[in-house]
C-alpha cells in the first residue's frame, strides 16, 4: 500500500523531533470505486448494501513486524457480506476513522472487483503490503 501525504508528514514530523505522534489504536480498512490520490482524497466508498469499513486493532498480531521498509497484514481482512451491489471496487485503503477521517495508506487492486449482492470481499493474510520506499 502506498503512503499518503498525511501519513508521511506525521512520520517525518515525529521522526525528526518536530512533533509527537500517537498512531490510532484502531485502523479501518475501506474500499473505493474511484482512484485515491497521494493526498488521501478521491475515494468513493460504496453506500448501503451492508458496506462498512473493517476495524482492526493496531498491534503486532494484526500487522506483524516490518522488514526492509514494508510489512503485511498478519490476519485476513473480511468485509461484511453485501446485501446489494457495491459497484466496481478499484482501491483498498487504511484510515483512522470508521467514517470520514484521514486515509494513511492506499492501494489499487490488481484486478477491479465488481461486488454484487451476496458477495464477501476478503483479503487473505499477507495480501496487503504496506511499504515505505525511496522511489
Amino acid at each position: 500500500m502506498a503512503i499518503t501525504y498525511t501519513s508521511a508528514n506525521k512520520i517525518l514530523d515525529h521522526s525528526l523531533g518536530l512533533t509527537g505522534y500517537t498512531p490510532p489504536s484502531t485502523w479501518y480498512y475501506g474500499l473505493s470505486t474511484t482512484t485515491i490520490g497521494i493526498d488521501g482524497t478521491g475515494e468513493t466508498e460504496p453506500s448501503g448494501g451492508s458496506y462498512a469499513r473493517v476495524a482492526v486493532t493496531n498491534n503486532k498480531t494484526n500487522f506483524g513486524t516490518s522488514s526492509n521498509g514494508s510489512l503485511t497484514n498478519d490476519v485476513s481482512v473480511e468485509f461484511p457480506e453485501s446485501t446489494a451491489s457495491w459497484g466496481t471496487i478499484t482501491y483498498v485503503f487504511l484510515a483512522d476513522a470508521a467514517s470520514a477521517g484521514n486515509i494513511y495508506f492506499f492501494e489499487a487492486l490488481p484486478v477491479a472487483k465488481t461486488v454484487q449482492d451476496d458477495t464477501t470481499v476478503l483479503f487473505a493474510v499477507a495480501a496487503l503490503t504496506f511499504t515505505m520506499s525511496n522511489s
